[in-house]
Protein backbone atom coordinates (compact mmCIF):
# COMPACT_ATOMS: atom_id res chain seq x y z
CA UNK A 1 0.00 0.00 0.00
CA UNK A 2 2.82 2.37 0.91
CA UNK A 3 4.68 1.53 -2.30
CA UNK A 4 1.57 2.36 -4.34
CA UNK A 5 1.22 5.65 -2.52
CA UNK A 6 4.87 6.42 -3.12
CA UNK A 7 4.49 5.62 -6.78
CA UNK A 8 1.45 7.87 -7.06
CA UNK A 9 3.29 10.59 -5.17
CA UNK A 10 6.27 10.29 -7.52
CA UNK A 11 3.99 10.51 -10.52
CA UNK A 12 2.31 13.62 -9.07
CA UNK A 13 5.69 15.21 -8.44
CA UNK A 14 6.85 14.41 -11.96
CA UNK A 15 3.60 15.82 -13.36
CA UNK A 16 3.92 18.95 -11.16
CA UNK A 17 7.56 19.55 -12.07
CA UNK A 18 6.72 19.66 -15.77
CA UNK A 19 5.15 23.15 -15.41
CA UNK A 20 6.91 26.42 -14.89
CA UNK A 21 6.56 28.72 -11.88
CA UNK A 22 3.87 30.99 -13.41
CA UNK A 23 1.58 28.07 -14.22
CA UNK A 24 1.98 26.69 -10.70
CA UNK A 25 1.02 30.07 -9.14
CA UNK A 26 -2.05 30.37 -11.36
CA UNK A 27 -3.15 26.86 -10.50
CA UNK A 28 -2.71 27.42 -6.74
CA UNK A 29 -4.60 30.76 -6.91
CA UNK A 30 -7.48 29.12 -8.81
CA UNK A 31 -7.78 26.30 -6.29
CA UNK A 32 -7.68 28.79 -3.40
CA UNK A 33 -10.38 30.95 -5.06
CA UNK A 34 -12.62 27.93 -5.58
CA UNK A 35 -12.22 26.83 -1.97
CA UNK A 36 -12.86 30.37 -0.68
CA UNK A 37 -15.99 30.77 -2.83
CA UNK A 38 -17.35 27.43 -1.69
CA UNK A 39 -16.66 28.35 1.94
CA UNK A 40 -18.43 31.73 1.63
CA UNK A 41 -21.46 30.15 -0.03
CA UNK A 42 -21.70 27.42 2.56
CA UNK A 43 -21.35 29.88 5.45
CA UNK A 44 -24.05 32.21 4.13
CA UNK A 45 -26.41 29.37 3.36
CA UNK A 46 -25.94 27.82 6.77
CA UNK A 47 -26.02 31.11 8.70
CA UNK A 48 -29.12 31.73 10.82
CA UNK A 49 -30.68 35.20 10.57
CA UNK A 50 -31.80 36.64 13.91
CA UNK A 51 -34.49 39.26 14.40
CA UNK A 52 -35.35 41.34 17.44
CA UNK A 53 -38.33 39.86 19.27
CA UNK A 54 -38.43 41.87 22.52
CA UNK A 55 -36.86 45.11 23.69
CA UNK A 56 -36.87 47.07 26.94
CA UNK A 57 -37.78 43.98 28.97
CA UNK A 58 -37.96 44.01 32.71
CA UNK A 59 -35.56 41.57 34.46
CA UNK A 60 -38.37 39.27 35.58
CA UNK A 61 -39.91 39.13 32.10
CA UNK A 62 -36.54 38.55 30.46
CA UNK A 63 -35.87 35.67 32.87
CA UNK A 64 -39.26 34.07 32.09
CA UNK A 65 -38.76 34.34 28.32
CA UNK A 66 -35.20 33.02 28.56
CA UNK A 67 -36.40 30.02 30.57
CA UNK A 68 -39.06 29.28 27.95
CA UNK A 69 -36.54 29.50 25.08
CA UNK A 70 -34.15 27.17 26.91
CA UNK A 71 -36.94 24.66 27.52
CA UNK A 72 -38.15 24.83 23.91
CA UNK A 73 -34.52 24.58 22.68
CA UNK A 74 -34.88 27.68 20.53
CA UNK A 75 -31.58 29.52 19.91
CA UNK A 76 -31.51 33.16 20.98
CA UNK A 77 -29.19 36.10 21.55
CA UNK A 78 -29.50 38.04 24.81
CA UNK A 79 -28.19 41.61 24.85
CA UNK A 80 -25.52 42.70 27.29
CA UNK A 81 -28.01 44.69 29.43
CA UNK A 82 -30.49 41.79 29.45
CA UNK A 83 -33.33 43.91 28.05
CA UNK A 84 -33.42 42.66 24.44
CA UNK A 85 -33.79 39.16 23.02
CA UNK A 86 -33.20 38.08 19.42
CA UNK A 87 -34.51 34.81 17.99
CA UNK A 88 -34.29 33.26 14.50
CA UNK A 89 -36.36 35.21 12.01
CA UNK A 90 -38.49 32.18 11.18
CA UNK A 91 -39.38 31.72 14.87
CA UNK A 92 -40.29 35.32 15.82
CA UNK A 93 -44.05 34.92 15.33
CA UNK A 94 -44.18 31.54 17.07
CA UNK A 95 -42.17 32.78 20.04
CA UNK A 96 -44.36 35.86 20.51
CA UNK A 97 -47.55 33.82 20.37
CA UNK A 98 -46.19 31.26 22.81
CA UNK A 99 -44.96 33.93 25.26
CA UNK A 100 -48.28 35.80 25.18
CA UNK A 101 -50.33 32.62 25.53
CA UNK A 102 -48.35 31.64 28.63
CA UNK A 103 -48.45 35.15 30.06
CA UNK A 104 -44.68 35.40 30.45
CA UNK A 105 -44.39 39.07 29.47
CA UNK A 106 -45.96 41.05 32.30
CA UNK A 107 -44.03 44.29 31.71
CA UNK A 108 -42.51 43.86 35.14
CA UNK A 109 -45.83 43.92 36.97
CA UNK A 110 -48.49 41.44 38.08
CA UNK A 111 -52.19 42.14 37.96
CA UNK A 112 -54.91 39.99 39.41
CA UNK A 113 -52.68 36.97 38.73
CA UNK A 114 -51.41 37.42 42.30
CA UNK A 115 -54.60 35.71 43.49
CA UNK A 116 -54.35 32.76 41.09
CA UNK A 117 -51.52 31.05 42.96
CA UNK A 118 -52.87 31.37 46.48
CA UNK A 119 -56.03 30.49 48.31
CA UNK A 120 -58.13 33.09 50.05
CA UNK A 121 -58.50 30.74 53.01
CA UNK A 122 -56.38 31.94 55.88
CA UNK A 123 -55.60 35.40 54.40
CA UNK A 124 -56.13 38.28 56.77
CA UNK A 125 -57.99 41.42 55.77
CA UNK A 126 -54.82 43.50 55.76
CA UNK A 127 -52.99 40.96 53.59
CA UNK A 128 -55.92 40.88 51.18
CA UNK A 129 -55.97 44.69 50.96
CA UNK A 130 -52.24 44.78 50.19
CA UNK A 131 -52.58 42.14 47.46
CA UNK A 132 -55.64 43.84 46.00
CA UNK A 133 -53.87 47.20 45.89
CA UNK A 134 -50.83 45.59 44.30
CA UNK A 135 -53.03 43.92 41.69
CA UNK A 136 -54.73 47.22 40.82
CA UNK A 137 -51.35 48.91 40.45
CA UNK A 138 -50.10 46.06 38.26
CA UNK A 139 -53.14 46.21 36.00
CA UNK A 140 -52.73 49.96 35.58
CA UNK A 141 -49.04 49.53 34.76
CA UNK A 142 -49.88 46.96 32.07
CA UNK A 143 -52.45 49.31 30.55
CA UNK A 144 -50.05 52.25 30.56
CA UNK A 145 -47.13 50.19 29.20
CA UNK A 146 -49.25 49.25 26.18
CA UNK A 147 -48.45 52.71 24.82
CA UNK A 148 -45.68 52.50 22.23
CA UNK A 149 -43.91 55.57 23.63
CA UNK A 150 -43.67 54.14 27.18
CA UNK A 151 -41.13 51.49 28.04
CA UNK A 152 -42.19 51.02 31.67
CA UNK A 153 -44.16 52.72 34.41
CA UNK A 154 -44.63 52.72 38.16
CA UNK A 155 -48.00 53.37 39.79
CA UNK A 156 -48.36 54.13 43.48
CA UNK A 157 -51.91 54.36 44.88
CA UNK A 158 -52.88 55.51 48.34
CA UNK A 159 -56.35 54.50 49.52
CA UNK A 160 -58.04 56.14 52.50
CA UNK A 161 -58.78 54.01 55.50
CA UNK A 162 -62.42 53.08 55.92
CA UNK A 163 -63.91 54.02 59.24
CA UNK A 164 -67.21 54.78 60.92
CA UNK A 165 -66.66 58.52 60.96
CA UNK A 166 -67.92 60.74 58.17
CA UNK A 167 -64.60 62.58 58.01
CA UNK A 168 -62.77 59.38 57.18
CA UNK A 169 -65.36 58.41 54.59
CA UNK A 170 -65.05 61.79 52.91
CA UNK A 171 -61.32 61.36 52.25
CA UNK A 172 -60.28 60.79 48.63
CA UNK A 173 -57.70 58.43 47.18
CA UNK A 174 -54.48 59.70 45.61
CA UNK A 175 -52.22 58.26 42.92
CA UNK A 176 -48.74 58.97 41.58
CA UNK A 177 -47.54 57.69 38.20
CA UNK A 178 -43.93 57.78 36.96
CA UNK A 179 -43.44 57.03 33.26
CA UNK A 180 -40.29 55.81 31.55
CA UNK A 181 -40.45 57.45 28.11
CA UNK A 182 -38.53 55.76 25.31
CA UNK A 183 -35.74 57.73 23.71
CA UNK A 184 -36.98 59.66 20.69
CA UNK A 185 -40.65 59.52 21.75
CA UNK A 186 -42.90 62.08 23.40
CA UNK A 187 -46.43 62.14 24.84
CA UNK A 188 -49.00 64.48 23.33
CA UNK A 189 -51.83 65.95 25.38
CA UNK A 190 -54.55 63.45 24.34
CA UNK A 191 -52.40 60.52 25.51
CA UNK A 192 -51.69 62.25 28.81
CA UNK A 193 -55.41 62.85 29.33
CA UNK A 194 -56.08 59.18 28.54
CA UNK A 195 -53.67 58.09 31.28
CA UNK A 196 -55.38 60.46 33.72
CA UNK A 197 -58.78 58.97 32.87
CA UNK A 198 -57.50 55.37 33.12
CA UNK A 199 -56.16 55.94 36.62
CA UNK A 200 -59.16 57.97 37.79
CA UNK A 201 -61.73 55.44 36.56
CA UNK A 202 -59.86 52.46 37.97
CA UNK A 203 -59.92 53.64 41.59
CA UNK A 204 -62.97 54.53 43.62
CA UNK A 205 -63.13 58.12 44.90
CA UNK A 206 -60.04 59.18 42.93
CA UNK A 207 -60.58 62.59 41.34
CA UNK A 208 -58.29 63.74 38.57
CA UNK A 209 -56.87 66.56 40.69
CA UNK A 210 -55.48 63.93 43.08
CA UNK A 211 -53.41 62.26 40.34
CA UNK A 212 -49.81 63.21 39.65
CA UNK A 213 -48.06 62.06 36.44
CA UNK A 214 -44.37 62.65 35.68
CA UNK A 215 -41.62 61.04 33.63
CA UNK A 216 -38.11 59.82 34.43
CA UNK A 217 -36.82 63.41 34.18
CA UNK A 218 -39.36 64.53 36.82
CA UNK A 219 -41.25 66.48 34.16
CA UNK A 220 -44.86 66.83 35.28
CA UNK A 221 -47.83 66.38 32.92
CA UNK A 222 -51.10 68.25 33.47
CA UNK A 223 -54.66 67.32 32.60
CA UNK A 224 -56.16 69.60 29.96
CA UNK A 225 -59.82 68.81 30.56
CA UNK A 226 -62.21 68.85 27.62
CA UNK A 227 -59.97 71.04 25.47
CA UNK A 228 -58.40 67.95 23.99
CA UNK A 229 -61.61 67.27 22.04
CA UNK A 230 -60.85 70.14 19.67
CA UNK A 231 -58.56 69.33 16.76
CA UNK A 232 -55.01 70.55 17.00
CA UNK A 233 -53.52 73.01 14.56
CA UNK A 234 -50.95 70.51 13.31
CA UNK A 235 -53.67 67.91 12.71
CA UNK A 236 -55.68 70.37 10.62
CA UNK A 237 -52.66 71.34 8.55
CA UNK A 238 -51.73 67.67 8.06
CA UNK A 239 -55.27 66.75 7.04
CA UNK A 240 -55.43 69.61 4.53
CA UNK A 241 -52.04 68.69 3.08
CA UNK A 242 -52.97 65.00 2.80
CA UNK A 243 -56.30 65.75 1.12
CA UNK A 244 -54.65 68.10 -1.37
CA UNK A 245 -51.91 65.58 -2.12
CA UNK A 246 -54.48 62.78 -2.52
CA UNK A 247 -56.57 64.82 -4.97
CA UNK A 248 -53.56 65.74 -7.10
CA UNK A 249 -52.30 62.17 -7.05
CA UNK A 250 -55.72 60.91 -8.12
CA UNK A 251 -55.96 63.43 -10.97
CA UNK A 252 -52.49 62.77 -12.39
CA UNK A 253 -52.63 59.04 -11.67
CA UNK A 254 -55.70 58.71 -13.87
CA UNK A 255 -53.81 60.25 -16.78
CA UNK A 256 -50.34 58.72 -16.39
CA UNK A 257 -50.83 55.71 -14.11
CA UNK A 258 -50.88 55.28 -10.33
CA UNK A 259 -47.31 54.03 -10.14
CA UNK A 260 -45.90 56.70 -12.47
CA UNK A 261 -46.70 59.81 -10.41
CA UNK A 262 -45.18 61.05 -7.15
CA UNK A 263 -46.72 64.11 -5.50
CA UNK A 264 -45.26 66.06 -2.58
CA UNK A 265 -47.22 68.94 -1.03
CA UNK A 266 -46.04 71.37 1.65
CA UNK A 267 -48.46 73.81 3.29
CA UNK A 268 -48.43 76.39 6.06
CA UNK A 269 -51.60 77.76 7.66
CA UNK A 270 -52.50 80.77 9.77
CA UNK A 271 -54.36 79.79 12.93
CA UNK A 272 -54.86 83.34 14.32
CA UNK A 273 -58.52 83.80 15.30
CA UNK A 274 -60.04 87.31 14.85
CA UNK A 275 -63.25 88.52 16.47
CA UNK A 276 -65.24 91.59 15.29
CA UNK A 277 -68.59 93.08 16.35
CA UNK A 278 -70.97 95.00 14.06
CA UNK A 279 -74.05 97.01 15.14
CA UNK A 280 -76.17 97.85 12.09
CA UNK A 281 -79.36 99.97 11.83
CA UNK A 282 -81.40 99.78 8.62
CA UNK A 283 -84.93 100.38 7.38
CA UNK A 284 -87.10 97.33 6.80
CA UNK A 285 -88.30 98.85 3.50
CA UNK A 286 -85.17 99.07 1.42
CA UNK A 287 -87.00 100.70 -1.53
CA UNK A 288 -88.03 104.03 0.04
CA UNK A 289 -85.81 103.62 3.10
CA UNK A 290 -88.71 103.96 5.57
CA UNK A 291 -89.30 102.16 8.78
CA UNK A 292 -92.48 100.60 10.13
CA UNK A 293 -95.01 103.10 11.62
CA UNK A 294 -95.70 102.06 15.17
CA UNK A 295 -97.56 105.24 16.40
CA UNK A 296 -99.18 108.36 14.87
CA UNK A 297 -100.30 111.56 16.71
CA UNK A 298 -102.03 114.56 15.02
CA UNK A 299 -103.16 117.86 16.63
CA UNK A 300 -105.21 120.76 15.01
CA UNK A 301 -105.81 124.17 16.77
CA UNK A 302 -107.69 127.28 15.41
CA UNK A 303 -108.03 130.75 16.97
CA UNK A 304 -110.41 133.75 16.16
CA UNK A 305 -110.05 137.36 17.46
CA UNK A 306 -112.64 140.21 17.04
CA UNK A 307 -111.54 143.84 17.28
CA UNK A 308 -113.04 146.51 19.89
CA UNK A 309 -114.04 150.20 19.53
CA UNK A 310 -112.81 151.35 22.93
CA UNK A 311 -109.50 153.12 22.91
CA UNK A 312 -107.63 156.07 24.30
CA UNK A 313 -104.68 158.21 23.71
CA UNK A 314 -101.66 156.09 22.99
CA UNK A 315 -99.02 156.16 25.67
CA UNK A 316 -101.26 157.61 28.43
CA UNK A 317 -102.32 154.48 30.23
CA UNK A 318 -101.00 153.35 33.58
CA UNK A 319 -99.05 150.53 32.02
CA UNK A 320 -98.30 152.12 28.67
CA UNK A 321 -95.00 153.40 27.55
CA UNK A 322 -95.20 157.08 26.90
CA UNK A 323 -94.96 157.95 23.18
CA UNK A 324 -95.31 154.20 22.05
CA UNK A 325 -98.00 153.75 19.37
CA UNK A 326 -100.95 151.70 20.42
CA UNK A 327 -102.40 148.63 18.60
CA UNK A 328 -105.16 148.99 16.18
CA UNK A 329 -108.25 147.10 17.30
CA UNK A 330 -110.35 148.08 14.49
CA UNK A 331 -110.49 144.49 12.71
CA UNK A 332 -111.02 140.67 13.25
CA UNK A 333 -108.17 138.00 13.10
CA UNK A 334 -108.02 134.11 12.86
CA UNK A 335 -105.10 131.62 13.32
CA UNK A 336 -104.61 127.78 13.02
CA UNK A 337 -101.99 125.36 14.42
CA UNK A 338 -101.50 121.76 13.05
CA UNK A 339 -98.96 119.16 14.37
CA UNK A 340 -98.27 115.47 13.38
CA UNK A 341 -95.94 113.04 15.14
CA UNK A 342 -95.06 109.63 13.58
CA UNK A 343 -92.87 107.01 15.32
CA UNK A 344 -90.99 104.55 13.00
CA UNK A 345 -89.34 101.26 13.99
CA UNK A 346 -86.09 100.22 12.24
CA UNK A 347 -84.03 96.99 12.19
CA UNK A 348 -81.19 96.92 14.66
CA UNK A 349 -78.66 94.14 13.84
CA UNK A 350 -75.71 93.11 16.02
CA UNK A 351 -73.17 90.77 14.36
CA UNK A 352 -70.40 89.01 16.30
CA UNK A 353 -68.00 87.89 13.55
CA UNK A 354 -65.30 85.33 14.30
CA UNK A 355 -62.93 84.98 11.37
CA UNK A 356 -61.91 81.44 10.58
CA UNK A 357 -58.38 80.75 11.91
CA UNK A 358 -57.61 78.16 9.23
CA UNK A 359 -56.25 80.26 6.40
CA UNK A 360 -53.67 78.83 4.02
CA UNK A 361 -50.58 81.03 4.06
CA UNK A 362 -48.44 79.23 1.51
CA UNK A 363 -48.52 76.12 -0.70
CA UNK A 364 -45.70 74.35 -2.52
CA UNK A 365 -46.33 71.41 -4.89
CA UNK A 366 -43.64 69.16 -6.37
CA UNK A 367 -44.65 66.49 -8.88
CA UNK A 368 -42.45 63.81 -10.38
CA UNK A 369 -43.74 62.00 -13.47
CA UNK A 370 -42.18 59.01 -15.13
CA UNK A 371 -41.67 59.72 -18.85
CA UNK A 372 -43.21 57.41 -21.49
CA UNK A 373 -39.71 56.13 -22.26
CA UNK A 374 -38.46 55.23 -18.81
CA UNK A 375 -34.78 56.05 -19.33
CA UNK A 376 -35.39 59.10 -21.55
CA UNK A 377 -36.58 62.18 -19.59
CA UNK A 378 -36.95 64.11 -22.86
CA UNK A 379 -39.81 61.80 -23.89
CA UNK A 380 -42.05 63.80 -21.52
CA UNK A 381 -42.88 66.69 -23.84
CA UNK A 382 -42.79 70.35 -22.85
CA UNK A 383 -46.48 70.74 -23.77
CA UNK A 384 -47.44 68.06 -21.24
CA UNK A 385 -45.32 69.69 -18.53
CA UNK A 386 -46.89 73.08 -19.26
CA UNK A 387 -50.43 71.67 -19.06
CA UNK A 388 -49.69 70.00 -15.73
CA UNK A 389 -48.01 73.17 -14.46
CA UNK A 390 -51.03 75.32 -15.33
CA UNK A 391 -53.44 72.88 -13.67
CA UNK A 392 -51.39 72.84 -10.46
CA UNK A 393 -51.07 76.65 -10.51
CA UNK A 394 -54.88 76.93 -10.58
CA UNK A 395 -55.05 74.62 -7.55
CA UNK A 396 -52.53 76.79 -5.70
CA UNK A 397 -54.45 79.95 -6.65
CA UNK A 398 -57.69 78.46 -5.31
CA UNK A 399 -56.02 77.30 -2.07
CA UNK A 400 -54.63 80.79 -1.47
CA UNK A 401 -57.92 82.56 -2.30
CA UNK A 402 -58.68 83.39 1.34
CA UNK A 403 -55.19 84.74 1.84
CA UNK A 404 -55.21 88.52 1.59
CA UNK A 405 -51.90 88.50 -0.25
CA UNK A 406 -52.07 89.06 -4.00
CA UNK A 407 -49.73 86.84 -6.02
CA UNK A 408 -48.61 87.38 -9.58
CA UNK A 409 -48.56 84.61 -12.16
CA UNK A 410 -44.77 84.35 -11.91
CA UNK A 411 -44.94 83.94 -8.13
CA UNK A 412 -47.57 81.21 -8.47
CA UNK A 413 -45.46 79.45 -11.11
CA UNK A 414 -42.53 79.29 -8.68
CA UNK A 415 -44.71 77.43 -6.16
CA UNK A 416 -45.17 74.48 -8.56
CA UNK A 417 -42.42 72.17 -9.86
CA UNK A 418 -42.94 69.41 -12.44
CA UNK A 419 -40.04 67.16 -13.41
CA UNK A 420 -39.47 63.85 -15.18
CA UNK A 421 -37.97 61.01 -13.19
CA UNK A 422 -37.74 57.22 -13.47
CA UNK A 423 -39.23 55.43 -10.46
CA UNK A 424 -37.99 52.27 -8.79
CA UNK A 425 -40.46 49.42 -9.19
CA UNK A 426 -41.00 46.68 -6.61
CA UNK A 427 -39.81 44.24 -9.25
CA UNK A 428 -36.56 46.18 -9.44
CA UNK A 429 -36.17 45.95 -5.69
CA UNK A 430 -36.87 42.22 -5.75
CA UNK A 431 -34.44 41.82 -8.62
CA UNK A 432 -31.83 43.69 -6.62
CA UNK A 433 -32.43 41.49 -3.58
CA UNK A 434 -32.39 38.34 -5.69
CA UNK A 435 -29.16 39.47 -7.31
CA UNK A 436 -27.66 39.53 -3.84
CA UNK A 437 -28.43 35.84 -3.45
CA UNK A 438 -27.06 35.12 -6.90
CA UNK A 439 -23.80 36.95 -6.24
CA UNK A 440 -22.16 33.91 -4.74
CA UNK A 441 -23.38 31.75 -7.61
CA UNK A 442 -21.89 34.22 -10.05
CA UNK A 443 -18.61 34.14 -8.15
CA UNK A 444 -18.63 30.35 -8.28
CA UNK A 445 -19.32 30.35 -12.02
CA UNK A 446 -16.58 32.91 -12.52
CA UNK A 447 -14.17 30.75 -10.52
CA UNK A 448 -15.14 27.70 -12.53
CA UNK A 449 -14.68 29.63 -15.76
CA UNK A 450 -11.23 30.76 -14.63
CA UNK A 451 -10.37 27.20 -13.63
CA UNK A 452 -11.53 25.88 -17.00
CA UNK A 453 -9.49 28.52 -18.79
CA UNK A 454 -6.41 27.70 -16.74
CA UNK A 455 -6.95 23.97 -17.32
CA UNK A 456 -7.26 24.57 -21.05
CA UNK A 457 -4.08 26.65 -20.97
CA UNK A 458 -2.25 23.95 -19.00
CA UNK A 459 -3.45 21.28 -21.41
CA UNK A 460 -2.41 23.35 -24.37
CA UNK A 461 0.97 23.99 -22.80
CA UNK A 462 1.33 20.25 -22.11
CA UNK A 463 0.59 19.41 -25.72
CA UNK A 464 3.09 22.02 -26.85
CA UNK A 465 5.73 20.54 -24.53
CA UNK A 466 5.05 17.05 -25.86
CA UNK A 467 5.28 18.29 -29.43
CA UNK A 468 8.54 20.05 -28.60
CA UNK A 469 9.91 16.83 -27.11
CA UNK A 470 8.97 14.88 -30.23
CA UNK A 471 10.62 17.50 -32.40
CA UNK A 472 13.77 17.33 -30.28
CA UNK A 473 13.87 13.53 -30.57
CA UNK A 474 13.49 13.76 -34.31
CA UNK A 475 16.33 16.29 -34.46
CA UNK A 476 18.52 14.01 -32.33
CA UNK A 477 17.78 11.06 -34.61
CA UNK A 478 18.70 13.07 -37.65
CA UNK A 479 21.88 14.28 -35.98
CA UNK A 480 22.78 10.67 -35.07
CA UNK A 481 22.51 9.67 -38.70
CA UNK A 482 24.97 12.38 -39.66
CA UNK A 483 27.63 11.53 -37.03
CA UNK A 484 30.69 9.67 -38.38
CA UNK A 485 31.40 6.22 -36.99
CA UNK A 486 34.66 5.30 -35.29
CA UNK A 487 37.06 3.49 -37.59
CA UNK A 488 39.05 1.45 -35.10
CA UNK A 489 40.81 -0.62 -37.76
CA UNK A 490 42.53 2.41 -39.24
CA UNK A 491 43.60 3.73 -35.82
CA UNK A 492 46.96 2.37 -34.65
CA UNK A 493 47.28 4.25 -31.39
CA UNK A 494 45.28 2.91 -28.43
CA UNK A 495 45.18 6.36 -26.80
CA UNK A 496 43.37 7.79 -29.79
CA UNK A 497 40.81 4.98 -29.62
CA UNK A 498 40.25 5.57 -25.94
CA UNK A 499 39.89 9.31 -26.43
CA UNK A 500 37.35 8.89 -29.20
CA UNK A 501 35.37 6.45 -27.06
CA UNK A 502 35.39 8.83 -24.07
CA UNK A 503 34.33 11.74 -26.25
CA UNK A 504 31.53 9.66 -27.75
CA UNK A 505 30.38 8.44 -24.30
CA UNK A 506 30.41 12.01 -22.94
CA UNK A 507 28.70 13.75 -25.83
CA UNK A 508 26.56 10.96 -27.24
CA UNK A 509 25.79 8.49 -24.48
CA UNK A 510 22.96 6.82 -26.39
CA UNK A 511 25.13 6.38 -29.46
CA UNK A 512 27.94 4.96 -27.26
CA UNK A 513 25.50 2.43 -25.83
CA UNK A 514 24.36 1.42 -29.30
CA UNK A 515 27.99 1.04 -30.34
CA UNK A 516 28.72 -1.28 -27.46
CA UNK A 517 25.63 -3.33 -28.25
CA UNK A 518 26.82 -3.63 -31.85
CA UNK A 519 30.23 -4.85 -30.73
CA UNK A 520 28.67 -7.40 -28.40
CA UNK A 521 26.44 -8.69 -31.15
CA UNK A 522 29.35 -8.95 -33.57
CA UNK A 523 31.37 -10.93 -31.07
Amino acid sequence: MNENLLQYWEKVKQYWNRYNRTTKIIFIATVFLLILTAAIISVNLSKTDYSLAYTELQPSDAANIKSYLDTAKIPYHLSADGKSIEVPTSEVANVKLAVESQGLNKNGSLGFEVFSGSSSFGITDNEFKVKYLSAIQGELQQLINANQAISSSKVNISLPEEGPFLQQQAEKATASVVLQIKQGYSLDQPKVDTIYNLVSHSIKNLPIENISISDQNLLSYKFSGEANNTPRDTDINTQFRNDLQKNINSMLGTMFGRDKVSVSVFTTMNFDQKKTKEQLVRAPNQVDQKGIEISLQEANESYQNKGTDTGGVPGTGATDVPGYPGASNSGNSTSEKNSKTVNYEVDRITNDIISTPYVVKDVSINVGIEPPVRDDPNSLTAETKTAIQNALVNIVRTALADNKTTYTDDELQKKVTVFAHSFVRPSDVSATSSSTYLTYGALALAALAIGAFIGFAIRKRKKAAQQLLIDQEMNVASQKAELPTIDIENVTNDNQVRKQLETLARKRPEEFVNLLRTWLVDE
